[in-house]
């Protein structure tokens, strides 16, 4: 009687090859599935009779003895189990593997035919067992995070006030009569425009006789000039001069500012705001300049109000910049409970989040989550310091989990998973204006993930080595972009991930480790289409240059890609997922705080490995739904959803992800 395929129990054969130290675990999947009792029964018979076996010789239990136990456990069961092949446990002798010998055992991939140890354990993932291994072990790439249309800005004259005049025409000259032949202009003391520029300004007072008035036109013509352009303290003066040889000279005082004082503070170092300020402020003053530069901090979070004053300095040409400001909320407490997790270790996650955007006062923000779901605790924390004025920063995150699967049948299996990340992230912002910025970056992450089977360390995924271990050390070097108008917001990222075999990563000849290439582009796009509606189209993307650990796979299916599917349902090397929803208001309260919106969707996912890898029985999802969004201020925000699978796929329905149904729930009450 053939094996065939089922989602029921997963009889798991243990054949100890004794000459190579190792041993391998073979999956026979049967039908029909016995009960999760049967399964729970099993593995207490296995450990008792081990127990036994190793107190009858006067010593500990341990993982070699459950194995030997398990192998006469099932010869004895099979005799008396109708429902099992006659020959499944018809095994040959302990210290070898024939095909010859028992031709129901799938064939694997092996250096020799007789014998196959942990560490010639098959490199085909078609032939791995399959037990519902948490993949997601420590935090997947998160999405870009939803841009926001921008928040009407204070108008220019609340931002900066009125500045000092610019200078006036020295007295001697304002009795001059007569008329001066004016064959050029020489314009003294200008950085700002070329000699073409402001010959062009000036081109209709040469090569003529003109009045004094004339020539005070033409000196108000280059101030004008400078304040068109924003350089609304500079001016130009005639200044005592012999008037002869048809040239007159023109200066031009070209305004800066003396100091920049900062009022209001409280936590927030003064220094972080006059450095951002004296970045837009030097040389020339200019007033679109140092806009934007108020603007931005206006836009930082750290800041809930701000404006400047310029006042006359102390000597001419300059100016001081009183700035006062009103320090904004920035400590945040929140609960959050969703179904995104995946079932096999327990949909409903729960979880808290404390952050803080100005720990000591640095402009530097620190947040720390606690997640949990049935099987399984996670705690993420992360730090970032601005290190200059250009709004470059320095993060740090750290991310540890650990997860047992709970899903029956498989969770008598004792399956327990365990996960680390750490990464350290330089970013820097090369353009930055409140309407657009690009930055590049570069990180480093060191990530590490170890399972066990029944209490023992033991491999369970594609590339972990004999103890289940994985390590992967890479670089990653990303571009950021975000867009910003009146009535749409455009946010991209590109990221290169290269694996490198440094710091003791998992290095394998055969099976994918920590030598890896991959690209991912992420893009959103949201639109205003009219009052409080909505359309939000976003899209993911990932390209592999090689078979990737599941640590670094692409991942379809849950809440933030194909809903209708269960979280992670697919899982490759390379993938593609888009999506487009319409956001409409059907409720609004009185205090306009409140917002109830209708949310249809479509989504749309692929997914394929690389060439060494196994092809996938499915590659392709699509769904349909309708949602429902309620957020209320800044402080409540609930969604739920029902997505509908227009492409069936394998999967049970437990659980109310698994049925397309999801929920997301955040309070937030500081």
């Amino acid at each position: 009687m053939p094996l065939q395929p089922s989602r029921g129990l997963c009889e798991i054969r243990f054949v100890s090859a004794l000459a190579r130290f190792g041993t391998l675990i073979i999956c026979s999947c049967w039908s029909p599935p016995l009960a999760a009792a049967t399964v729970t029964e099993h593995i207490a018979s296995i450990r008792a009779t081990a127990s036994v076996a190793a107190e009858s010789e006067g010593r500990s239990p341990n993982f070699n003895d459950n194995l030997q136990s398990e192998l006469k456990f099932n010869q004895e069961t099979a005799k008396n189990d109708d429902r099992l092949p006659r020959n499944l446990y018809n095994v040959p002798k302990l210290d070898t593997y024939s095909k010859d010998q028992n031709p129901d055992i799938p064939e694997f991939d092996r250096a020799t035919e007789s014998e196959t140890t942990l560490a010639q354990l098959p490199n085909r993932r078609e032939n791995r067992p399959e037990i519902p291994v948490p993949s997601r072990i420590g935090p997947r790439t998160a999405p870009l995070p939803e841009p926001a249309l921008p928040e009407p800005l204070p108008p220019p004259e609340q931002l900066l006030q009125p500045a000092a005049p610019a200078p006036t025409q020295p007295e001697e000259l304002l009795n001059i009569p007569g008329t001066i032949e004016v064959d050029r202009f020489e314009v003294i003391g200008s950085t700002v425009f070329s000699k073409a520029e402001l010959d062009t300004v000036l081109k209709d007072f040469v090569d003529r006789p003109l009045t004094f008035a004339e020539l005070l036109q033409a000196r108000s013509a280059v101030s004008q000039l400078y304040i068109s352009k924003g350089y609304i303290t500079s001016g130009a003066l005639i200044p005592p001069q012999t008037l002869a040889g048809g040239v007159v000279r023109i200066l031009v005082v070209e305004g800066k500012l003396e100091s920049i004082n900062v009022v209001g503070t409280r936590r927030l170092n003064s220094h972080y705001v006059r450095s951002r300020l004296a970045l837009a402020t030097g040389g020339p003053l200019n007033e679109q300049r140092l806009w934007s530069a108020l603007q931005l901090l206006q836009l930082s979070g750290l800041l809930e109000k701000i404006s400047a004053e310029l006042q006359a300095g102390s000597r001419p040409g300059f100016n001081l910049l009183l700035v006062r400001v009103k320090e904004a909320k920035t400590f945040q407490a929140g609960l959050f409970t969703d179904n995104s997790r995946s079932p096999s270790v327990g949909s409903w996650r729960r979880g808290v989040e404390v952050s803080e955007a100005n720990l000591l006062g640095l402009g530097d923000s620190a947040s720390l989550t606690y997640t949990n779901s049935q099987g399984s605790n996670g705690v993420d924390f992360t730090y970032t310091l601005p290190v200059n004025s250009h709004n470059g920063t320095v993060s740090f995150g750290l991310n540890r989990t650990r997860s047992n699967i709970i899903e029956p049948p498989f969770d008598a299996l004792d399956i327990e998973a365990s996960g680390r990340t750490y990464e350290l992230t330089y970013r820097q912002p090369v353009v930055q204006t409140p309407r657009t910025e690009i930055a590049l970056g570069i990180g480093a992450v060191r990530r590490s993930s170890d399972t066990s089977l029944l209490g023992e360390d033991f491999p369970l995924s594609p590339g972990s080595d004999s103890r289940g271990k994985t390590r992967v050390s890479a670089l990653r070097v990303f571009q950021d972009f975000t867009q910003r108008a009146e009535k749409q917001v455009l946010a991209a990222r590109s990221q290169f991930s290269l694996g490198v075999g440094a710091f003791g990563a998992t290095v394998s000849n055969k099976e994918p480790d920590s030598q890896f290439l991959a690209w991912r582009g992420q893009l959103q796009y949201v639109r205003l289409l009219a009052q409080q509606t909505l359309l939000v189209l976003r899209s993911d993307v990932q390209l592999a240059g090689g078979e990737l650990l599941p640590i670094e796979q692409f991942g379809l299916g849950g809440l933030e890609t194909v809903r209708g599917y269960r979280q992670d349902a697919l899982l490759a090397d390379s993938g593609l997922f888009a999506t487009a929803e319409l956001r409409y208001p059907i409720w609004r309260t009185g205090d306009k705080k409140g917002l109830l919106q209708v949310t249809p969707f479509v989504d749309f996912g692929n997914v394929w490995n690389s060439g060494g890898s196994a092809a996938l029985e499915a590659n392709t999802l699509l769904s349909a739904g309708l949602g429902l969004k309620w957020q209320y201020g800044e402080n409540a925000r609930v969604r739920l959803g029902w997505g509908i699978p227009l492409i069936d796929i394998k999967s049970s329905d437990r659980t109310l992800q698994e049925r397309g149904l999801y929920f997301s729930v955040e309070f937030k009450p500081f």
